[in-house]
Formats: C-alpha cells, structure tokens, sequence
C-alpha cells in the first residue's frame, strides 16, 4: 500500500459529498465509461506543494486529489512525472476509473494548498509573437506570413498566484495573456492534421515583457527573459477537457480591469499550424512549452505599465485563472 509522506490531520475535511454532487463532467462519465478516450482525456492535473510536501495530483471541484491517494485508489504507483502519467494511456484508464470511487475527506482542499507551474521543468518553451491581427496592428508591426517564434527560459516559470518581480532595469513591463500548449510525446516533422495528437494539455499563460528593453535592443529573448516572467498555470488541462483550443475566450484583467478580451479563434496561425511549424524547426520533447501569442490590448499600446501593487489575472475558459502581484526587485 502506497502511504502519503505528510500526515492529513490538519487538512483533511469530512464532507457530505455523494456520487451525485460530484463535478457535472466526472459524473457524467462515472455514469457512463464505455468511451475510453472520452474517460481517459477529461482531467485537470496540478503541481502543488503543502509545507515541505510536493506532488501533483487530479483536481476534483475545490479538492485535489494527489498522486499518492491515486496510487491507492488504483493499487499501482502512479508516475511522478504527470506527462510521463499521461503517455500511459492504460494507467490513465484506470485512474480515470478510481476517480468514480474517491473519498474527498481524503483530498486536499485547494484553498490549503499552494499551486506551482504546471509543468516544472520543460526542455524549452517557444513563444509565437504577432499570432493576433489586432495585436500586430496596435503594435504597428507588419502582419506575419509564417509564425515568429523566440523563447524563454524555464527559470522564468512561476506559478498561478506567485509574484511577478519587475526588474530594476525596465520601467516599462508588460502583460500579454496567452493560451500555452504542452506538448505529451516527442515530436518531428508534424503534419498539420496529425498535430494535436500530440498535445498532453492547455494552461494559461503571462507573457511578461520588459518594453523598453526590447525597444532599446531588438531582442525579444532578453526582453522577456527575466526571472518571473512567465507565470502559468492554473493546472493542466487535457485536451478533451478543453475541446477546440481554437475557439477559446481570453481576458486579462489589471487591478480588476478588463484590458484584454478576445478569442484563440482571432489567432493568425492556429495550434496545428505552430506545432507542425515549430517541430520542423526544432525536435519537440515531452513537457515542451508553446505560448501562442496575445490579443490587442496590451500595456504598451495603452501607454500603462505595470507597478507595483497591481494584480495581473488571465483567464481562459475551460481552462481557468492564475492571478499574479506585481513587486519591486529588491
């Protein structure tokens, strides 16, 4: 038997939860698990971290299900490495199934939990640049007529809520909100209609980007690179949880704000169409990142930065939120 290393007395919540209170989607397919693609897809999966313990584990509601719990539930341990998990499709079957059986006072509630990226440590992470027509118009720069592509660091990753640290040397940082693709098997040459096969999932995205450095230089790496500059999160979303990543809502908000309210369906090249550019470009690993460019209405065409103080918040529908405060380097 596969024991928890942290003890669940301070946080475990005896509840009335019943088969049928349960989350509209999982009962649905509790009720009826005959499509096995349709019970393995339909998941949230979070990195998360409870004092000196960290994991991840299936959202469920307001609770979070962790690896070690699954791995009881299912009688097999299940994977550290969530991408590694879902390459499994038998394993995935299987605690897709022990979800139809799972005790919530054996759960984490997420308000006792702190969320971290989705994905900890990619090999890469491509960003797309002027993916919107609105956006490459309000910027002033021509409309693309192939992706652009620059990257960032993975120690610019931050979680959902963490804060978004402005360096010393920019006055001028920027929000972008995006829809971010992670990639579920290595990947080359794609084919466009073959592309989304291997997608493990969506989450949210801030392009942070530091304005007067990339005016100043020309290089959107530098510019974009610094440490916090990608909060993501808030979990990973499977692609049948999901559906069309190509008709989704986006908003950002600043201090409460709506400034950026658009849709993936407004996206110049759409997911097929990066992942089958970018993999003949460069291999795809597992765990890869790729954020796919932002709406109109960012900062720097309303003459608005960021200071400290404010509250960044980028929505995605189907997907969620993740809620970033600005502070000052110190």
């Amino acid at each position: 038997m596969v024991r928890n290393r942290y003890s669940r007395t301070s946080l475990r919540l005896r509840t009335s939860h019943t088969r049928n209170e349960l989350p509209y989607k999982l009962r649905l397919f509790l009720l009826n698990p005959f499509p096995i693609i349709t019970l393995v897809c339909r998941l949230k999966i979070a990195y998360f971290r409870v004092g000196s313990f960290m994991d991840w584990g299936v959202v469920v509601g307001e609770y979070i299900c962790d690896r070690q719990y699954l791995s009881n539930l299912c009688g097999v341990e299940v994977p550290r490495d969530p991408i590694q998990f879902l390459s499994r499709s038998e394993l995935v079957v299987n605690v897709s199934r022990a979800l139809g059986n799972i005790d919530l006072s054996y759960c984490i509630n997420l308000s006792y939990v702190k969320l971290l990226s989705p994905v900890p440590r990619p090999s890469k992470m491509v960003f797309v640049g002027l993916n919107y027509l609105d956006h490459a118009k309000e910027v002033g720069l021509e409309v693309p007529k192939e992706p652009v592509i620059f990257l960032k660091p993975p120690s610019a990753l931050i979680g959902p809520n963490d804060d978004i640290v402005l360096p010393k040397r920019s006055k001028k940082v920027d929000y972008e909100g995006e829809l971010a693709v992670i990639i579920g098997r290595r990947c080359k040459n794609v084919r466009r209609n073959e592309a989304l096969n291997y997608v493990a999932g969506y989450m949210v995205m801030n392009d942070v980007s530091a304005r007067d450095v990339q005016k100043a230089l020309g290089q959107w790496d530098k510019a974009k690179g610094f440490d916090t500059f990608a909060p993501c999160g808030p979990w990973l979303a499977t692609p049948d949880e999901v559906g069309d990543p190509n008709n989704l809502r986006i908003v950002t908000k600043v201090n409460g704000e709506i400034v950026q309210d658009s849709g993936t369906w407004n996206m110049i090249f759409k997911v097929p169409d990066l992942i089958q550019d970018i993999s003949e470009v460069m291999t795809l690993e597992p765990g890869d990142i790729i954020s796919t460019g932002t709406p109109s209405g960012v900062g720097q065409s309303r003459g608005r930065f960021l200071k400290p103080g404010d509250i960044v918040e980028v929505c995605i529908e189907r997907i969620g939120c993740i809620k970033n405060k600005v502070v000052e380097e110190r």
